[in-house]
């Protein structure tokens, strides 16, 4: 605490706001799934459907923010973003006796969710010093953490308290947006700046855009593919998975700085290629680890991949950073993250399709086994990685839109 009191202006904001809302992610995260099935009773397959409208704002997210881009700096995109996702989380809880209202509420909450995805790079790069950009951005990676612990244990003591009342867990979840929302607003940073663009695409970034599609391809294995070899395939628990998860989160708080650091000290092209073989070798345990091991030493190989490749997801803020240090206009940076976090999304939207398809067809070796080669040529992509050579120049410089060029 003394070493927040430390920290002053912006920055404090910044992390008490990424704090906040890692506690709002966190209670939605350990409670959605159990909420579906206990009072909505969505079964397996209703439930997969649920994934394409919450998937939904991110694929359309570079039209939302291009739209809000013309008005809004970053830091009130944030606040409007916790407004959106406390508004879906109270809406689950109190406002939502049917399917229909369901489905809306996820998508009220996603979508608060995607527009903090294309913002709070931008907004940690803006406090950030030359060369320290991958360390500042792994602060408020590590603060996220934290956050996330803060509400999953706030969860598990209401539960303990009062018995699963999704009413109170969203309830909570709403009033950390809330107090997440109030710290972004009161962001100065920013002010004056002349507005975005609408759009952005440029040759100079087919870089960023490929990578960007490597980590649709990756989250979409161990969010969807991963965790389902632990429960189909070996049974595995929720309160087992809920521990790899708490336990992840609880790593990621120390490592996640630290992670930043590396990026600072290596580059980019050398930790998002390190990044692609160690997906590959993830892979690799996923679709082999029951056929080389005993039991339980196969479980718990399994359980150390679940967990690495969680810490790991630290390193995509190595996108950011490299996005900043080849950016042709600083205010291009806003407008191409949300268009790479579009691409993300076409890409996870369509592959557990194929991916489901094989699963079925030839087992699940082969889904990793095709993870695995793409992880094998994003290497290769990663290694065509060059920045400019000198200093990067200063992060005050990236601009927010404003609306007539004003403060917003």
């Amino acid at each position: 605490m003394n070493r927040l009191r430390s920290v002053t202006g912006d920055f404090r904001r910044v992390l008490l706001a990424t704090l906040f809302f890692g506690a709002a992610a966190g209670v939605i995260a350990s409670t959605l799934n159990n909420y579906l099935s206990d009072v909505h009773g969505f079964d397996a397959g209703e439930r997969g459907w649920l994934e394409l409208p919450r998937e939904l704002p991110g694929f359309v997210i570079m039209f939302v923010v291009a739209a809000l881009l013309l008005r809004l700096r970053e830091s009130r995109m944030a606040a409007l973003a916790m407004v959106f996702t406390g508004l879906g989380m109270l809406g689950l809880g109190y406002l939502a006796p049917g399917t229909a209202l369901v489905v809306v509420f996820v998508v009220v909450w996603s979508l608060g969710d995607h527009i903090i995805f294309a913002v709070e790079g931008p907004l940690g790069l803006k406090l950030a010093k030359a060369g320290g950009e991958g360390r500042r951005l792994g602060q408020l990676g590590g603060a996220r953490n934290l956050g996330t612990i803060v509400g999953v244990g706030a969860v598990w003591l209401l539960a303990r308290l009062a018995g699963d009342r999704y009413d109170l867990f969203y309830l909570v979840g709403g009033v950390c947006a809330a107090l997440a929302g109030w710290f972004y607003f009161r962001l100065g940073i920013g002010h004056g700046e002349p507005p975005s663009r609408k759009l952005v695409y440029r040759r100079e970034y087919h870089l960023f855009y490929a990578i960007s599609a490597l980590f649709g391809i990756r989250k979409q294995v161990f969010l969807v593919f991963g965790t389902w070899v632990l429960v189909s395939l070996h049974g595995v628990p929720v309160a087992t998975i809920a521990l790899l998860y708490f336990v992840a989160a609880a790593l990621g708080v120390v490592l996640r700085p630290l992670l930043g650091d590396v990026i600072d000290w290596l580059g980019e092209r050398r930790v998002l290629a390190a990044d692609e073989l160690l997906l590959l070798a993830v892979c690799l345990v996923y679709a082999f680890a029951g056929d080389l091991l005993p039991e339980p030493w196969d479980l718990r190989l399994l359980y150390g991949a679940y967990v690495l490749d969680s810490v790991l997801f630290a390193l995509r803020v190595a996108r950011t950073t490299y996005l900043k240090k080849i950016a042709v206009d600083p205010a291009d940076i806003t407008p191409t993250i949300s268009l790479g976090i579009t691409i993300d999304h076409l890409v996870a939207m369509s592959l557990p399709v194929l991916s489901g398809w094989i699963w079925e067809r030839y087992g699940h070796q082969w889904v990793f086994m095709l993870a695995g080669a793409i992880a094998l040529g994003g290497f290769f992509v990663c290694l065509r990685i060059r920045v400019p050579a000198g200093p990067a120049p200063a992060v005050a410089a990236v601009p927010a839109p404003q609306p007539g060029g004003g403060p917003a």
